[in-house]
């Protein structure tokens, strides 16, 4: 190979590298214009803060992802922002590691209850194929946790990024799971209440009730990975 040639393949390479990197934690010009905001810069969890409050340890930055600790408990590392949401649309990219178990929540009160998910309805993220239990229609990933089970999804490879949507327009809910709606519900209808009222939830009255809150990140068992989390409000 000459040494053009050679200089050739590097820049080819550099600037692969190079579009990859920039394409990372940063918004298009177009998705600025359409109103969307990173809601992680890649470098720090500045606008995040743990449930009810604590400060934020055990969740890592590494090269442009954040960590959750990789060991984790029921809802002691959970984070939300700082900010509070109503209607939006929510991207995020996330990888999870075998036996690892996570969600992603919004409408997030942080003055009901003790843990995370008696608050804000959960869409879950788990190692659906490597999971040592069994489980329920509603505890894989993309599901509306405990409430409605996703369908036609399906979850990439764990060392690949899977790509999360999820839109909030008044009541009306729709998750997406690598380009393909999964669920789709009404908060508060009667189909709702129902599933509330014979379900996981009968005991937990204030769960799914409120109209805004903060997202929420879990940190309930085994690591967890996300990048690219951005959103835009529904006005």
């Amino acid at each position: 190979m000459n040494r053009q040639l050679l200089l050739f393949v590097f820049f080819a390479l550099s600037m692969g590298v190079f579009a990859q990197n920039i394409l990372i934690n940063s918004l298009t010009e177009n998705e600025k214009k359409d109103g969307w905001r990173l809601l992680f810069n890649g470098k720090n969890p500045d606008g995040w803060k743990t449930f009810q409050g604590k400060e934020i340890t055990g969740w890592k930055v590494i090269d442009g992802v954040l960590n959750n600790s990789g060991v984790g408990s029921d809802h002691g590392g959970d984070i939300v922002t700082r900010e509070k949401f109503q209607s939006f649309e929510l991207y995020i990219e996330w990888k999870i590691a075998p036996k690892s178990n996570s969600g992603i929540f919004f409408h997030v009160n942080e003055k009901i209850g003790k843990a995370i998910y008696e608050s804000g309805p959960e869409y879950q993220l788990i190692d659906d194929k490597g999971w040592p239990e069994k489980l329920n229609d509603s505890q894989y990933s993309g599901a509306n946790y405990a409430m409605h089970a996703p369908r036609n999804a399906v979850v990439k490879n764990l060392d690949e990024w899977n790509q999360t949507r999820i839109i909030v327009n008044g009541t009306h809910v729709q998750h997406y799971l690598n380009g393909v709606k999964v669920v789709d519900y009404y908060l508060w209808d009667n189909d709702w209440k129902s599933r509330k009222e014979n379900g996981k939830w009968k005991d937990f009255p204030y769960y799914g009730m409120a109209k805004k809150g903060q997202i929420g990140l879990q940190d309930h068992g085994g690591l967890a990975q996300f990048r690219n989390m951005k959103i835009k409000v529904i006005k």
